[in-house]
């Protein structure tokens, strides 16, 4: 929108009430070092704290990146902001009189920032409506389902706001619109009414009736929208506020504003399923919990977790169920790069009987599901697991099935130290823990591994049917050298005495790496393989063409060995 021209006393007061630390605190882990405080920079991908922000100058500075400037500057670069928006939005927090240069444009400023803050007013009342029709008569059924079958007390029903919503099509709506006078068009942007569809009649109904209500706040504290849960057998038995002004459900995390503290204290998130887990879990004082908003956690809400962690550390406790495991595989597919690479650290934890966090608090205690939090696997040995629950590895297909499952998951690791780690550890789970058995499953895995990682990067593998005489004339030189040590100085003495070069580029470069390895003194066939194959992961276009010779099948290695004779 067009912001009229802002006067310099509104600008000025402004810079002088707004906290530097107060404001970028919401977006930053910030911990405190001598008068300042430090954290990691929100505007590159910091691996160590960078980014120091001084209270006493009210001013922030990023030593790697050279981001820098004042309070207003920064929400301007996060929120991707203009300078107007910001002053505006930073005024109405800090409750700074808003002035324009003109007198006459006044109203025409107030009318342009005051949606939204006519969106907060009546959310905010409608969530007091609804947390008074609790202790209603009405909503007798409410409060007992909340004491009896979720076992809250009326300090954690207060703490989260929680409410009812009459029944009857138009309770609410006649008490914003007939007796508080709020604007129709208002109380349907802010989500809380219906239009009667055509055929229905005109109007609006409700959107929220007969419902346990649990409201959704910002950052900031402020009711952004709500969650509503049936108290019969109506559906959808969990009803969410429609996309608004102020509630966008793919950046929304239920409880960021009640559980950011902890993130920050404990180091770690805790993502689960339901408005109620997150409940049951805070009023036990395991406070460093979220949810999503029914819908599949999307990456951009994975980001906003991790701007309080140090470690970036996130838990998965989604139901243990089949739809729980398939929400937790859908998480993990939003974030799987990132966990990949380390960004995030990524840790799974499924509940006994698969449970949910507020069914396994009814029967056990905190200290014992933080215990189990605390020994949650990683993500990538629960997808293993995941991968081999239920089969049996004595069946040829199943196993097959469960081995490339898991070289699909390995090969995705960018770390071969990792990847080490994990095909020894595969291996092991492959073959009961068969000694014998488990270092043949390695190397097998080992080799499966790198051409998982390569196949993912060349466009196709070539069949030996595809190469023409003259090509698979120089493949078995080549494999003569890699195989034949004791024939090694004979080939090339014979290439170098009659000047003869490989007439193909991917074998003069395949010759080219053997070169460099052997003044490494490689005489063993497997060390030189091994040698190349992590040289030529690195030349991605050149793998295609040179995998056969590399990874050999039973019958070329025959081949080659009958050349001895």
């Amino acid at each position: 929108m067009s912001i009229p021209h802002l006067h310099p006393d509104t600008i000025e007061q402004v810079k002088q009430r707004v906290d530097i630390v107060d404001v970028i605190s919401e977006h930053v882990v910030l911990r405190k070092r001598g008068k300042d405080f430090t954290g990691l920079c929100p505007f590159h991908d910091d691996k160590s704290p960078s980014f120091s922000v001084s209270p006493t100058k009210q001013f922030y500075y990023c030593f790697s990146c050279g981001a820098g400037g004042n309070a207003i500057k920064f929400v301007m670069e996060i929120g991707k902001q203009s300078f107007g928006d910001v002053v505006l939005e930073l005024a109405n927090r800090y409750q700074v009189p808003v002035k324009t240069l003109e007198p006459a444009q006044r109203q025409e400023l107030q009318r342009q920032i005051s949606l939204r803050e006519q969106l907060y007013e009546v959310l905010a009342i409608t969530a007091k409506f609804f947390e008074h029709a609790l202790r209603q008569p009405s909503g007798e059924g409410a409060i007992a389902y909340l004491k009896t079958q979720r076992r809250l007390s009326d300090e954690t029903i207060q703490h989260f706001q929680l409410g009812y919503a009459p029944g009857g099509w138009q309770t609410l709506y006649g008490y914003l619109v007939d007796h508080k006078r709020y604007p129709v068009e208002l109380i349907e942007q802010a989500g809380l009414i219906v239009p009667r569809q055509a055929g229905q009649g005109s109007g609006h109904y409700d959107r929220f009736r007969d419902r346990l209500i649990i409201p959704i706040h910002d950052l900031q504290g402020r009711v952004i929208g709500f969650g509503g849960r049936s108290l019969g057998d109506e559906q959808p038995k969990y009803l969410n506020s429609p996309e608004t002004e102020l509630f966008d459900k793919g950046k929304t995390l239920f409880a960021l504003d009640k559980a950011r503290a902890a993130i920050a204290k404990t180091d770690k998130a805790v993502v689960v399923e339901g408005y109620f887990d997150v409940i049951a879990l805070h009023a036990v004082n395991i406070t460093n919990v979220v949810a999503s908003m029914g819908t599949a956690l999307s990456l951009a809400q994975v980001r906003s977790l991790i701007r309080y962690t140090e470690s970036k550390q996130i838990i998965f406790n989604f139901d243990g169920d089949s739809a729980g495991n398939k929400a937790a595989e859908r998480a993990i597919g939003e974030v799987s790069d990132l966990a990949y690479q380390g960004e995030v650290k990524l840790r799974i934890l499924n509940l006994p009987e698969g449970k949910d966090p507020d069914d396994f608090l009814k029967t056990q205690s905190a200290e014992v599901y933080q215990s189990l939090l605390d020994h949650a696997p990683l993500w990538l040995d629960w997808q293993i697991q995941r991968t081999l629950e239920g089969a049996d590895l004595n069946q040829a297909d199943q196993f097959q099935q469960s081995t490339q499952a898991i070289v699909k998951l390995l090969g995705d690791l960018p770390n071969a130290t990792l990847r080490t780690h994990y095909i020894h550890r595969c291996a092991e789970l492959l073959s009961y823990g068969n000694p014998h058995l488990t270092m043949q499953l390695e190397a097998d895995l080992r080799t499966q591994v790198r051409g998982q990682r390569w196949h993912g990067r060349s466009q196709k593998w070539q069949r030996p049917g595809d190469r023409t005489l003259q090509e698979e004339a120089e493949a078995q030189l080549l494999r003569l050298y890699l195989l034949l040590s004791e024939y090694r100085s004979f080939i090339r003495e014979s290439l170098d005495e009659r000047d003869l070069d490989f007439s193909l580029a991917h074998h003069r470069f395949f010759w080219q790496q053997m070169m460099n390895i052997e003044e490494m003194e490689l005489h063993n066939p497997k060390e030189l393989i091994d040698q190349l194959q992590d040289r030529c992961a690195e030349y991605p276009d050149k793998l295609a063409y040179i995998y056969h010779l590399i990874q050999l099948d039973e019958k070329t290695k025959r081949d080659v060995l009958r050349a001895r004779w």
